[in-house]
């Protein structure tokens, strides 16, 4: 038997094997589960804004209160003379 028949004659015994019953609240299940999920979703939407808004308002301080764009001033360099 070569590998198409052996594959056609898999589906058709699949297909001819008894069907399975699907549980009547499987729908509402489902619904329930892909509202939570969403939740959850939002929830970690939300949080990692907050972060991030919350990040960029201590980058802002940090960067208006030490300023590190201007170089500290460095001591005169003494001249030596002998």
């Amino acid at each position: 038997m070569n590998l198409p028949d052996r594959r056609e004659s898999e589906v058709r015994r699949m297909l001819e094997a008894p069907r399975t019953t699907v549980p009547a609240d499987l729908a509402a299940r489902a619904t329930v589960r892909g509202a939570r999920l969403l939740r959850r979703r939002h929830g970690v939407h939300v949080t990692l804004w907050v972060l991030a808004v919350v990040a960029a308002v201590l980058f802002s301080v940090w960067a208006a209160t030490a300023q590190p764009w201007n170089m500290p001033e460095t001591p005169p360099v003494p001249v030596f003379t002998w």
